[in-house]
């Protein structure tokens, strides 16, 4: 059976984990998750991540995940973009998530970063997610 998002999958995967209280979660890998993950530990809201070899061909992301006061640090995470409907934004459109608390996560020319980083370097390009 195929994957049609493999991104909100991870996503749906993370959200799961943290209602279940989870100290980790593992992904499927690739590049564009990678980014995606180290991104969310850059800013904070997980623990970390660690690229784990399940057999020969098969890797997975491990993603440690982080509470606080016995609560997820990502109280919400949210696809934007999706395959059925494509959201792009000019970096003057940025706009912050939660008056700064939160991110978005952005895919420009330039790679994935957050939308702070994509405003600063006046890039726009595909919402793929917001976190907070």
């Amino acid at each position: 059976m195929s994957m049609q998002d493999p991104i909100s999958d991870m996503l749906t995967r993370i959200r799961n984990a943290q209602s279940s209280r989870k100290s980790f979660v593992e992904i499927p890998f690739s590049k564009a998750k990678r980014n995606m993950i180290y991104i969310l530990k850059k800013e904070g809201f997980i623990r970390n991540f660690e690229i784990v070899e399940k057999n020969r061909w098969i890797n997975v992301l491990r993603v440690y995940l982080k509470y606080f006061n016995k609560k997820p640090v990502i109280e919400k995470i949210t696809r934007v973009s999706r395959p059925g409907l494509r959201v792009y934004q000019k970096s003057k459109s940025l706009s912050e998530v939660m008056d700064g608390l939160g991110i978005s996560i952005v895919s420009t020319s330039k790679g994935i970063m957050t939308g702070k980083e994509a405003k600063r370097i006046k890039l726009g390009g595909e919402i793929i997610c917001k976190v907070s």
